[in-house]
């Protein structure tokens, strides 16, 4: 989840001591299997063409299963929950088509970049209009942009501020402990309509997933002047009343209503400026509970879903065909509580990471060197996750590792110092020993877990069984999400599990909660609960972000000289242990036989749209 900071570049590389990163500062935190909630819709999809087609007959519905939602404001939106459903109603500049990480265009009809990369210029399509008729215009990004930089409500300023590095003026603060401090001077961001069809964009220094970036729903366009919580227009409504009651998109599906905790629903847009949907409703019924989501799927009141860990049957899965992005179909069943229903079956490696995370401060280098020792990823993955994605020993996952998958193996099978697919118990008890512990002297500490999630649990007590061998006595605990994130920015965590789901499709998104700066608890808005400094490997680290800050830009030789420095990065975090990597989720996905739906990205099912859906 992503805490909301409207903090400019400056003022928080002066806050985390000049090495900070230039990329988002909070991103994408997740904490549970297969139902997983994350930080944002940190993707958005589509790539529509600009023909009006589609647009299917009749009452057809498309129902789905969705966790709580807490915005339908685009610029305040941080979990997938709600960016699921934005997706739907809001379009932005660019798309990832069906969740693929390769950005097309879709409010823009086309695009200009200048030599040294700091200059955009888009032309807009002619046409495209919201849901309250009014026209898609090139002020309107400028206006949605302004909000995204300068309103309170915006938990995604340092998108616009810190990660592009949109050029823009600061002004400086005295706090009341007598710290000057700056932060984004409204109105002041280089972004400018020259006519109603093109927009221009200056920024700072070249950033190489600008593209990307402007794909997320954040930046999506907003009608001019429609809220009121920004200096300059006056809106025509409240902020809370767009974001629960009347957001405006130009989006395939227009709002109809959202029931907390209870439901939400969008309807089909007929004047939708690319392939009109072929549903006429889209349903999402907000459930919870894995039980009672496994019940909603097997009664087939849902048409598209995830099936919990604790109901999933490895055995009952038949993949027919693994194309070149390593995405796999086929089919799951029969399920006899679904009156022996064969499902349709989508799979697909999507870029994210799940890992233990240690407090540096409060648990011992001896003791996260043990429990790497004790770790065997392949029999966790296999055993508790069944087999739902691949073991992971770097933080990156492989579809962007530096070279790609097989890289990313060669290096762990070559590299990694704590076993490869094994346990490695002796080790983990003679590096506790070295460090003086023993039968009589042991060692403890706690890890915290996801309160719902039964898988990292299981994991969880199966290290503290192992770890007892190695004179170590951890206690588990589990806490709600939210509980969980807020300990761990307080700095209040031993060890913990989380994710990350990708916010643009690079390894920086990943190993900037391995910029030691910015696992610093003692700063405003950590982006991970590291604490993690004073070490030779800390000091490695914040070397190799140095590095990929200053090579940002999308060239060859930027990109070698980052490269490079992710692999540091990721051997540094071997060296001390303040990440544990755990593995890499398959992102799975069933249907109904009734269902026509397009395989998803390594972007992820939350980048989708449900414009050319059919139903049978």
């Amino acid at each position: 989840m992503s805490e909301k900071s409207n903090m400019s570049r400056r003022r928080f590389l002066e806050a985390t001591g000049g090495a900070a990163s230039a990329v988002a500062l909070t991103g994408t935190a997740v904490g549970q299997d297969t139902t997983t909630e994350s930080g944002q819709d940190t993707t958005t999809e589509g790539g529509q063409d600009t023909t009006q087609e589609g647009g299917g007959d009749g009452d057809s519905e498309l129902n789905l299963i969705n966790s709580t939602m807490t915005t339908l404001d685009p610029i305040e939106a941080t979990d997938t929950a709600s960016g699921t459903v934005i997706q739907q109603v809001f379009d932005a500049l660019m798309n990832y088509p069906d969740g693929a990480i390769e950005v097309e265009t879709q409010l823009a009809d086309d695009y200009e970049v200048s030599d040294d990369f700091t200059q955009y210029t888009f032309q807009l399509k002619e046409g495209a209009t919201y849901h309250n008729g009014e026209e898609v215009t090139a002020q309107d990004f400028v206006y949605a942009w302004e909000r995204l930089a300068a309103s309170e409500n915006s938990s995604r300023a340092y998108f616009v501020l810190d990660s592009i590095g949109i050029a823009h003026e600061t002004t400086t603060e005295t706090t009341e402990e007598g710290e000057e401090e700056e932060s984004y001077e409204p109105g002041t961001l280089a972004v400018e309509a020259s006519d109603d069809y093109t927009l221009e964009m200056e920024l700072e220094e070249p950033f190489h997933a600008t593209l990307p970036m402007l794909a997320y729903t954040s930046f999506a366009a907003v009608p001019e002047g429609l809220v009121d919580d920004i200096e300059g227009y006056d809106g025509e409504m409240s902020q809370d009343e767009f974001a629960s009651e009347s957001p405006v998109g130009a989006g395939p599906f227009e709002f109809e209503n959202w029931a907390t905790n209870d439901e939400a629903s969008v309807t089909r847009f007929d004047d939708y400026h690319g392939s009109v949907a072929n549903v006429q409703r889209v349903h999402w019924n907000i459930v919870e509970d894995a039980n009672a989501r496994w019940t909603y799927v097997t009664n087939q009141n849902a048409d598209v879903f995830q099936i919990p860990t604790q109901f999933y049957d490895p055995n009952l899965l038949s993949v027919e065909n693994t194309d070149d992005q390593g995405r796999e179909t086929g089919t799951y069943g029969p399920v006899e509580r679904a009156n022996d229903e064969t499902l349709n079956y989508q799979g697909v490696p999507t870029i994210n990471a799940f890992y233990i995370g240690f407090n540096t401060d409060t648990v011992e280098k001896p003791a996260r060197q043990a429990a790497a020792y004790a770790m065997n990823q392949q029999d966790v993955l296999d055993q508790i996750f069944k087999g739902r994605g691949e073991p992971s020993y770097h933080f990156t996952p492989p579809t962007i590792y530096p070279g790609g998958p097989e890289e990313y193996q060669s290096h762990a099978e070559e590299n990694y110092p704590y076993g490869y697919n094994e346990t490695q118990l002796d080790q983990a008890r003679q590096v506790m020993e070295e460090a003086g512990y023993g039968q009589n002297e042991r060692y403890s500490f706690t890890m915290t877990v996801y309160e719902s999630s039964d898988t990292w649990e299981d994991v969880a007590v199966l290290l503290r069984d192992q770890l007892a061998s190695a004179h170590i006595d951890m206690a588990v605990e589990s806490a709600p999400f939210s509980t969980l994130l807020e300990r761990g920015r307080n700095g209040n965590l031993g060890a913990y599990s989380l994710g990350w789901v990708m916010d643009w499709p690079a390894p920086d998104n990943f190993l900037q909660l391995l910029n030691p700066p910015q696992t610093d608890t003692s700063q405003a808005a950590p982006i991970s609960y590291f604490n993690w400094s004073d070490t030779d490997a800390a000091s490695s680290a914040e070397e190799a972000w140095a590095t990929i800050e200053e090579n940002r830009a999308p060239t060859d030789e930027d990109e070698q000289a980052r490269g490079e420095a992710y692999v540091q990065m990721e051997e540094a975090n071997w060296e001390d242990i303040a990440l544990l990597p755990t593995y890499h989720e398959l992102d799975q996905r069933f249907s109904y036989e009734s269902v026509d739906i397009s395989a998803f990205g390594a972007a992820g099912t939350s980048r989708q749209m449900y414009n050319e859906v059919s139903l049978n």
